[in-house]
């Protein structure tokens, strides 16, 4: 790191001189092999490898490119990931980056959906065990994102609220609604909680605004018009295409938060039964990288076709394409945008009403379809404590509830 600090915050928020497309794709696949514990962990290891090894970027360059993905929909710590990678090396560099976070837990998670669905193991003890992980490893998120994102009694509010609106109408629009209402509550509600803005953040390199605007025409031009066409030209790939694509784009709050979304996706129409839902997103805690491929397993398990690699890798590009639209669209009207105590209010809003999502996802479907005995409590409540308290890495208490799984199962 800089030792003169004037030095430091004279600094841009690019580096001084371009990288090569290689030296992402190689610096982002170390990151995608050793980064476990989701995305808050993630950023920790992204500021460790591209601000403080690296000097990339420096710490208010970082901190101003994680508040940007933190404002928008979709998975925060990919988003990043794609944004520092576009900084460094243009547009293709956002892609490689991408593809060597994305790409080794997008494989074992398809090689995990070829188990499932060939050897019929839905009803294993150690499956079940994955699925109780997931009840851990959520009741864990909501803890953490509790205790930073509704700390006080209005956020308190909000997320309560929220939490039983969907728990008494759990509809996808019905989520849509409340991430509104929560941002209209904020915009009145929290300004006096919005703290000052820092300082301008240079984004010159990434294009120019007339580009950015018509990306995110492009954006929003894709979300209304696939649901249109698939209404017109039924076809499972097409419907695949639009639930992905529209999970990308209207999640706040990152990996966890897509998972009611994508479960009132797949689950009711039969594309993917709910054992295999949780078993995967449990299987999802247990491999490094961003949450969100747990896309690229329901993508390779789901019937009817197409299923298997094909499948996977085209839920997985479904899912993404809006991060990508996103970050290349925003960046260019952050800096501006950010100044704005109403709209940083609104964004207050909107994570408090991410922790009411949380909340009701927790019960429904994680805890609905996974705790079923007191057994399967105690292993639950076990996990929970060595996430939370002990600090176990995430892939180790998946691997020691799926052997308490199979451990009740032998009971």
């Amino acid at each position: 790191m800089i030792q003169n600090g004037d030095a430091e915050e004279q600094r841009t928020t690019v580096p001084e001189a371009r990288g090569g497309l290689l030296e992402v794709l190689w610096v982002a696949s170390r990151l995608g092999i050793s980064s476990f514990g989701g995305p808050v962990a993630h950023l920790g290891y992204f500021r460790d490898e591209y601000v403080v090894r690296r000097r990339w970027l420096d710490e208010h360059a970082y901190a101003d490119l994680v508040a940007l993905c933190q404002f928008l929909p979709g998975p925060a710590s990919s988003q990043v990931g794609i944004a520092v990678g576009t900084l460094r090396a243009g547009v293709l560099g956002g892609f490689m980056a991408w593809i060597g976070f994305t790409l080794p837990s997008a494989v074992a998670l398809i090689l995990f959906a070829y188990g499932v669905s060939n050897f019929n193991v839905t009803n294993a003890g150690w499956l079940h065990g994955l699925m109780i992980a997931a009840v851990a490893v959520v009741a864990n998120a909501v803890w953490g994102m509790a205790r930073n994102l509704a700390p006080d009694r209005p956020r308190a509010t909000i997320a309560i609220a929220a939490a039983i609106v969907m728990l008494v109408s759990a509809h996808t629009w019905t989520q849509l609604a409340v991430i509104a209402l929560g941002a209209a509550a904020g915009w009145v509600w929290l300004r006096p909680h919005v703290t000052a803005a820092r300082a301008e953040t240079d984004t010159g390199r990434i294009g120019g605004r007339r580009v950015a605007i018509a990306v995110l025409v492009g954006f929003f031009a894709v979300l209304i018009a696939l649901p249109v066409v698939h209404s017109l030209y039924a076809g499972h790939a097409l419907a695949v295409v639009d639930a992905f694509y529209r999970a990308g784009s209207l999640v706040f709050g990152g990996g966890h938060v897509v998972l009611p979304l994508l479960q009132a996706s797949v689950v009711p129409p039969g594309w993917v039964t709910n054992n295999q839902f949780l078993a995967g997103y449990g299987a999802a805690q247990a491999v490094p990288g961003p949450l969100f491929t747990f896309a690229a397993f329901l993508g390779a398990v789901m019937h009817p076709g197409p299923n298997g690699w094909l499948g996977g890798a085209m839920a997985l590009a479904a899912i993404y394409v809006p991060s990508f639209l996103l970050v290349n669209g925003a960046l260019p009207f952050w800096s501006t945008l950010r100044e704005r105590t109403a709209v940083r209010a609104a964004l207050l809003g909107v994570n408090a009403a991410v922790v009411g999502l949380l909340v009701a996802a927790l019960y429904n479907p994680v805890w609905t379809s996974s705790i079923h005995a007191p057994g399967d409590f105690a292993l639950a409540v076990a996990a929970f404590g060595l996430l939370a308290f002990w600090k176990v890495p995430p892939w180790l208490v998946v691997a020691i509830a799926a052997g308490g799984g199979q451990l009740i199962a032998w009971i």
